[in-house]
């Protein structure tokens, strides 16, 4: 009863927070979710294992039920491959994405797979996350605001085997989202207005599935295997208010159905018997993601109802994934207070893209180099609980905080493109009765800053939201 009601407050906390964030929340998601009430209410039987694998495949389907909300209503989204998302859960988000040289018994952290070996033996445990966000936008004066919000990410996770822990989840890699549009007037004396619209949507996401072993006390190492999958449209249209003008709309598109491999490894010194530090490491593996990228070019007249259209692709034109390199360090006092710090590398200047051109009349839709450039990001970030087991509320509170630095991967016309600042505050709530003291929800809010010389300057403030449901499915029930 404890679970339904669990899953149920949580369920209505999203109904008010999509409604509160998003215009386009559907009946479906509502649908979605009590789905999962039904058969996680139904779950009484003894027969654990086919239950973990369940609501396992439950959540996962519920997560293709729900990606199509647009995460971002960002202009710079256009360029690249979209927005980066985090790809952190509920508890990274609290100290800003901090990661690489974070473990945890009770916590799943995708970033590192090497942090799968140290979760706990007796638990099966799945996080379900939302964020919700407001971005002002402001160039030359003008102010706009926009709101949205997004299923961020489902992961579950639980140990196998002695000191072989399994995570699989759903997770997004980048977001495509926009429309905007600037009016000019020419001078043909006839006060002809031209519109140039920018409309863009779509991302990718990732299925996954993770190992982490520990083949000796302090040292582990992991992978995960993910199959990388979406799509994405990107338009501009440019039209003229004299109707005998022939408007031109370039219309992009490309449908990716690939692969991802991260590996990850992790070492704890102890310094004494309450203090240990980590070290933690992390590798993507960077290459051709095909996506089958088109360019539409459409001449077309209102006036004669005529229109030309030329496809351009080709099989040499394929999208690309950079390789990645991260380094992190953890300090961890008695399991109270943690202090650490990533930095991460990200390898886009050697990655190629589909480029329009036009050159004497010439025009082509080919794969160029030099439109990225290597990303490099900085994080630091803390977390401070008095007491995991303590018999107070407020003491079993996880406080956390953190910072990040990031140079953007791409450049708009020769220039950088934006980097980012951001600060996040956060706390891990445990939830606590007769029947469960184990389960966190995670609530943070972050501040992202994203400015570009003569560009756009977004200011968004952001609210995170997690559950991680930890349940105790591996222990054994003795009747006296």
């Amino acid at each position: 009863m404890q679970k339904y009601l669990i899953i149920s407050t949580y369920r209505a906390f999203i109904l008010f927070f999509f409604n509160t964030f998003a215009l386009d929340f559907s009946i479906r998601d509502i649908i979605v979710f009590n789905i999962i009430i039904k058969r996680t209410n139904a779950l009484k039987t003894r027969n654990v294992i086919a239950g973990k694998i369940l609501v396992g495949l439950l959540l996962l389907a519920c997560a293709q039920q729900m990606k199509a909300q647009s995460g971002t209503n960002s202009p710079y989204s256009q360029f690249g491959l979209g927005q980066l998302s985090e790809q952190s859960s509920g508890f990274n988000r609290g100290m800003d994405g901090l990661a690489l040289g974070f473990h945890d018994h009770n916590q799943i952290n995708y970033l590192n797979p090497a942090s799968y070996a140290s979760l706990d033996s007796l638990s099966f445990i799945f996080d379900i996350g939302v964020s919700g966000q407001i971005t002002n936008f402001k160039e030359n004066g003008v102010k706009k605001n926009a709101k949205n919000a997004d299923f961020e990410y489902i992961v579950a996770g639980f140990r196998v085997l002695r000191h072989l822990g399994l995570s699989f989840g759903f997770l997004p890699y980048t977001n495509v989202g926009y429309s905007y549009s600037s009016t000019t007037t020419l001078n043909d004396g006839n006060s002809t207005t031209s519109t140039d619209s920018y409309d863009g949507s779509g991302g990718f996401h990732q299925v996954y599935l993770g190992l982490g072993w520990s083949p000796f006390k302090g040292f582990a190492i992991g992978v995960n295997g993910g199959y990388l999958y979406g799509n994405y449209t990107r338009s501009l249209v440019n039209s003229f208010s004299n109707s005998y003008v022939n408007s031109i709309s370039k219309i992009a598109t490309a449908d990716v159905e690939s692969y991802m491999l991260n590996f990850g490894a992790q070492y704890t010194a102890r310094l004494t018997k309450k203090d240990e530090v980590t070290l933690g490491l992390a590798y993507t593996y960077g290459h051709k993601i095909g996506g089958k990228p088109e360019l539409d070019v459409i001449s077309s007249n209102s006036s004669t109802s005529v229109a030309d259209t030329t496809v351009y692709n080709g099989s040499n034109l394929k999208l690309e994934i950079p390789s990645s390199y991260g380094i992190g360090i953890l300090y961890n006092h008695n399991n109270q207070l943690k202090i650490g710090a990533d930095y991460t590398l990200q390898k886009w200047g050697k990655v190629s893209e589909p480029e329009y051109s036009s050159n004497n009349g010439v025009i082509s839709y080919a794969m160029a180099s030099g439109m990225y450039k290597d990303r490099h990001k900085v994080t630091v970030g803390a977390e401070y609980c008095p007491g995991e087991y303590n018999r107070h509320f407020l003491n079993r509170i996880r406080y956390r905080v953190g910072v990040s630095y990031a140079t953007p991967y791409y450049y708009i016309n020769g220039q950088d493109g934006p980097k980012e600042m951001s600060a996040s505050l956060g706390f891990g709530i445990p939830i606590m009765n007769s029947w469960n003291n184990r389960s966190i929800l995670n609530i943070s809010g972050s501040w992202v800053r994203r400015s570009a010389t003569n560009f756009i300057t977004e200011n968004t403030f952001r609210i995170n939201i997690g559950l991680t449901f930890n349940e105790r499915w591996f222990a054994k029930w003795k009747v006296q």
